[in-house]
């Protein structure tokens, strides 16, 4: 019996993790990388060194993985369902977590699109949504590109890739080294642009460029060989920024200098943690990162949807709102599948309070 058991265990075990291959992407081209100043003994290297695994004094895998029902929300998040296209002027629409497509006159980009239930490289393990993704990929207007930030399970997702590849054609502009991923996954070369930071890419009348981030990169043990980006989206006199995941470094002020003024931004606020201060912001960071940008409408993104930190499910938002009343700056706190009229966005209502 034991050994019927141990059979069993293993194939259960099997089955969990078939698709692991195939998640964990390719192996980028080292020759390639090296293009890049910042590539240097076979790895991506922020500008300066910072710690990206947090020591056992300041970090409890057993709170991360069992603690914490204010983690979160205590009642179902309320989503807003497509409307019509918008034909002109600039608008954002939020799924939720990172994921997010910005329109401006009528054209699209889509940036870190992640539709599975997890994210993960397993489809039965890992954190899982708290809230259904509020419009389906066959919803999505036309998309001329697919902006990525780097390669973590909650910003490159394999499953949301393929599907976007048979249904679109729109090309994916993507940092260094992630091209070898999607090249794993069956998207056409012709496809992929890859870029260093201070690169651009042009397609349907957007100049998308690649700038500076602090974090790292890695779908497995082996860390930063593809590179990590912030991105530029412009598209005529209408331009936005999109901060991907990061920690707060004192480049925004150059980054809104050599691309702004920006008429929104899409910042990370939360996931933080006094054990990943180099990597992630928190809310106050990231309010004082978008004034360094220059300002804008401020729309805060990487939260509400994944359990991916020890904070209140809530916390984040509300540290951006009282942060943002106290300097008199312009916020957008859409719900899940909400569009954003950048020129007209609706007050903020505190609609997440009675669910955290």
């Amino acid at each position: 019996m034991k050994k019927v058991l141990g059979l069993l265990g293993l194939a259960g075990a099997a089955w969990v993790l078939k698709d692991l291959p195939r998640q964990l992407g390719g192996k980028p081209d080292p020759v390639h990388m090296s293009r890049s100043p910042r590539y240097r003994d076979g790895k991506f290297h922020n500008d300066k060194e910072v710690r990206t695994v947090p020591d056992r004094e300041s970090f409890s895998l057993r709170d991360f993985l069992v603690g914490g029902e204010d983690r979160k929300p205590s009642v179902a998040v309320p989503l807003v369902a497509p409307s019509a296209p918008a034909s002109d002027g600039l608008h954002v629409t939020w799924y939720g977590h990172a994921s997010a497509l910005i329109t401006i006159d009528g054209a699209s980009v889509l940036i870190d699109p992640v539709w599975s239930d997890r994210v993960s490289p397993s489809t039965h393990v890992g954190p899982k949504r708290l809230h259904p993704v509020p419009h389906q990929l066959s919803d999505l207007p036309d998309v001329s590109a697919v902006v990525i930030s780097h390669d973590h399970y909650d910003h490159l997702d394999m499953d949301t890739v393929q599907q976007l590849t048979s249904r679109t054609s729109a090309v994916f502009v993507v940092p260094l080294g992630l091209g070898a991923h999607l090249a794993r996954w069956d998207v056409p070369r012709d496809r992929v642009v890859e870029l260093d930071w201070d690169e651009s890419f042009e397609v349907n009348g957007f100049t998308l460029t690649c700038t500076a981030a602090q974090h790292f990169s890695g779908r497995s043990i082996q860390r930063n060989v593809t590179l990590w980006a912030s991105w530029v989206i412009k598209r005529g006199s209408r331009s936005v920024f999109y901060s991907g995941d990061t920690g707060y470094f004192p480049g925004y002020s150059a980054i809104g200098a050599a691309h702004g003024p920006f008429n929104a931004v899409l910042m990370q606020v939360g996931a933080y943690g006094d054990a990943w201060p180099d990597i992630h912001m928190t809310p106050e960071e990231g309010v004082q990162a978008f004034e360094d940008l220059g300002g804008g409408l401020l729309i805060p993104v990487h939260w509400a949807t994944f359990n991916l930190a020890l904070h209140p499910w809530g916390e984040p938002i509300d540290r951006v709102w009282r942060e943002v009343k106290a300097r008199g700056l312009r916020l957008a706190v859409p719900r899940p599948g909400e569009r954003v009229d950048v020129d007209a966005p609706v007050e903020v209502d505190g609609w997440w309070q009675a669910l955290a």
